[in-house]
């Protein structure tokens, strides 16, 4: 779709839906600036559309639902019969910069074709928030990128969202100066009917569940003042982090960039059955906190979990068995020289998948790390890790390799030697070849877009599906 800049009381849909403020029709109404009618046509074209005209609508809805959204976009230019049978393609997939904008200007009748809606929401935009919540029904994916805390008033209106199944909350502000509370996004996923996807990134723990926190070094950012989020049906005021595990449609939690040390992660009643675990280390706490902290939500959880992406290294095996763990990730900030000892400490699962992402720089590293696990099974036997069938090493999305490297170099030799090894041993391996790019701060991994990309041709791919579309900019 062509790029166009919006006017100053205008909105963009990155891509999805751009319409300007100057196309508001007299009566008030609005006419999209794309979607207007198209010039008369010669003869040839009116009796073209004579043809498409006469069709059934219900004809023709299927045909639109098997176009591209280039195409759509363009075919629905025709007239304001083809453009009313594309509005419900158009607004499937709506994403949101400017949400004050599109409220004003959009009927409100449209927001009913939205199924995936990505959202910018600060606090000032909340009751346009919820009217597009009240008047989209379908909505079976949304992402809120929130600047900081918004009103608990939009709390209830989840309530309605029977279809809602992935929810994404993401802070975009500075955690210290506008923090977003622990209890907000906790009442708000479960009040949600039927959660199964949960993504929750930068959350603040509150002073109320975390009074052990206050004034301790290293300093953790902290939330007072949210002693107004008002108590849940179901929860009461226990609106911390582990009172997600009481929602039971729960099958998918990802947590980044947040505190995880709530002792209550260990005691919480379980009432989800998680399939999918995937949890990053929280940068104002040493690792060894971390780690244990990982391991209490992963001891809570292990009995249901298939897949679990694990962001620090394990010194001993989990209290709580993982009997029906499939898949495994090893994030790049687990050191290369614990990677073979960490997978060890989980040989007691039915482990079939294995992937290690890493850095650039210590690709060679993990390379020769997979090599001493792989000689230990072979040492060991079937009964060690039997059932693994894959092992794929990544490099992390953010991090690309010195500009110095050459073809040939030890990331090259380390690599040929894993899959010869993989090889072998009768194991499929995808191992990168380095690229030549100006080196660049380390970012974050992206474990489930990698789950995606190794298991789209398994029977995991229902799984992991879901949660391929995570980036970390």
């Amino acid at each position: 779709m062509e790029k166009m800049r919006p006017s100053g009381d205008s909105a963009e849909n990155d891509g999805y839906f751009i319409f300007r403020s100057r196309n508001k029709l007299p009566s008030g109404s609005f006419k999209p600036f794309k979607y207007g009618v198209a010039p008369n046509h010669n003869t040839n074209n009116n009796n073209n559309m004579a043809s498409w005209n006469s069709l059934p609508v219900e004809l023709c809805l299927q045909i639109v639902d098997n176009l591209d959204l280039d195409n759509t976009r363009a075919f629905s230019t025709v007239d304001q019969r083809t453009h009313t049978v594309c509005v419900p393609l158009l607004f499937r997939h709506i994403k949101l910069d400017q949400l004050d904008a599109f409220v004003q200007q959009v009927p409100s009748a449209y927001c009913r074709h939205i199924q995936h809606l990505d959202i910018a929401v600060n606090n000032g935009s909340v009751p346009h928030l919820i009217s597009i919540l009240k008047a989209a029904p379908r909505l079976s994916q949304l992402v809120l990128r929130l600047n900081g805390a918004i009103g608990h008033e939009v709390i209830p209106f989840f309530g309605n969202l029977a279809c809602l199944g992935h929810l994404t909350i993401r802070n975009c502000a500075d955690e210290i100066a506008s923090p977003l509370s622990e209890r907000l996004v906790t009442s708000i996923a479960a009040t949600v009917p039927r959660l199964r996807y949960l993504h929750l990134e930068r959350v603040s723990r509150s002073t109320l569940h975390s009074p052990e926190l206050i004034g301790k070094f290293p300093h953790v950012p902290l939330v007072k003042g949210d002693e107004d989020i008002p108590d849940h049906p179901i929860l009461g005021s226990a609106l911390s982090l582990p009172s997600l595990l009481s929602i039971p449609t729960l099958r998918q939690l990802i947590i980044r960039d947040t505190h995880l040390g709530d002792p209550l992660w260990a005691t919480a009643p379980v009432h989800c059955r998680l399939e999918v675990l995937d949890l990053g280390s929280c940068v104002h706490e040493a690792p060894t906190p971390n780690r244990l902290a990982i391991e209490r939500i992963m001891s809570a959880v292990g009995p249901s979990l298939s897949a679990f992406s694990l962001p620090t290294a394990l010194a001993s095996p989990p209290r709580t068995p993982l009997p029906c763990l499939r898949a495994l990730h090893i994030s790049p900030f687990v050191p290369p020289d614990e990677v073979a000892d960490t997978i060890t400490t989980l040989a007691a699962s039915p482990i079939e998948a294995l992937s290690v992402q890493c850095f650039g720089d210590d690709l060679a590293d993990a390379c020769s790390a997979l090599e001493t696990f792989l000689a230990l099974r072979a040492e060991r036997g079937p009964a060690f890790f039997g059932k693994l069938a894959r092992i794929d090493v990544a490099v992390a999305a953010d991090d690309v390799y010195s500009s110095t490297y050459e073809r040939g170099s030890e990331h090259d030799k380390a690599a040929q030697r894993l899959q010869e090894f993989c090889k072998n041993l009768h194991l499929t391996s995808c191992v990168p070849v380095p690229s030549c790019k100006p080196k660049t701060d380390r970012g974050r991994s992206n474990s489930c877009a990698f789950f995606f990309f190794f298991f789209g041709d398994s029977d995991l791919l229902l799984l992991f599906s879901v949660v391929h579309r995570l980036s970390y900019r």
